[in-house]
């Protein structure tokens, strides 16, 4: 009876194994449909706005469209990079813009949450509150921190999503035209879909001071499609990664030593009057020393 038993539970305890395995490898194909070449459509508008304020302006509601290549960068059992990259111009002779990237870590405990006014708050959490789930860290142009979030891939009715609230810095549409809020709540849906994958967005503009209760002056949508193409459209980016990765590869394990350090992050908006994507997207900036050394200097002690 007692060899009948422990029989089960080895059989259970296989079965488990392997259900979670199919699972993460479920999660793995998801997160790479999201590389290739896509034709983009952004879409963002205002819904609703609780200001007290008679003359308040809500923005404009923005639709753009683009060429966007997403690279793979790193792919891992427990973690899957994608390095976005804009195609602008000319078709037959594009310029290519490094935009953001996302990095996927699989059960990650360590997470830095933006809180306003370029800071960032360590959490380390338990593995018990990130099991089967998958952490989303998207970063800005120059690898430094925007937001991130960890929750669990979906697969049910035939549709694969992943879906977080996180907090996060306002994006660069609103904060060169904007300064009455302070903080995005952003609330991502990630979903694939037969053409492509959509990225769904209900957004919170919050207004957050020290001790104090956080305001929200208003709600946005956006809901960017992404509808793949065939990769040849997006060669040129292609080519382009080929040419600076290893630059690239360079800022990433600077930065990586920065999150390392697992302590709250404070980054100075600008140094000598120069932002850091300008210094990184300049001359000079090839080298490993050069690099460490910018970014280290936007880092507060």
């Amino acid at each position: 009876m007692k060899q009948s038993l422990h029989l089960l539970i080895a059989f259970f305890i296989v079965c488990t194994m392997h259900a979670q395995q199919s699972k993460k490898q479920l999660d793995r194909d998801a997160i790479k449909e999201m590389c290739g070449c896509f034709e983009v459509t952004f879409n963002f508008a205002e819904t609703f706005n609780y200001s007290d304020d008679s003359l308040y302006k809500p923005s404009k509601t923005k639709v753009d469209k683009g060429l966007e290549w997403a690279q793979l960068v790193t792919d891992q059992e427990d973690l899957i990079s994608i390095q976005h990259l804009l195609l602008v111009g000319s078709p037959t002779s594009p310029h290519i813009v490094k935009h953001w990237r996302q990095d996927w870590l699989y059960e990650n405990t360590d997470l830095y949450t933006y809180n306003a006014n370029n800071q960032w708050t360590y959490r380390r959490l338990s593995p018990t509150e990130v099991a089967g789930q998958w952490t989303q860290k998207v970063y800005q142009v120059d690898d430094s921190p925007r937001y991130e979030g960890s929750a669990t891939w979906v697969h049910v009715d035939g549709k694969s999503y992943w879906e977080n609230t996180a907090d996060a810095p306002l994006p660069r549409r609103e904060y060169t035209t904007r300064s009455d809020y302070n903080l995005t709540i952003r609330g991502n849906r990630q979903e694939i879909t037969e053409t492509g994958w959509v990225h769904d967005q209900d957004n919170d503009k919050v207004i957050r001071s020290e001790g104090k209760e956080d305001v929200i002056l208003a709600k946005e949508k956006g809901y960017n499609t992404y509808v793949r193409v065939p990769d040849s459209r997006c060669a040129a980016a292609a080519n382009w990664w080929a040419e600076h990765g290893e630059k690239w590869a360079k800022v990433r394990a600077k930065w990586a030593e920065v999150y390392g350090r697992n302590q709250d992050l404070v980054l100075e908006e600008k140094v000598d009057n120069k932002v850091l994507y300008k210094y990184l997207f300049g001359e000079g900036y090839e080298e490993a020393t050069a690099i460490n050394t910018i970014i280290e200097s936007f880092v507060k002690k």
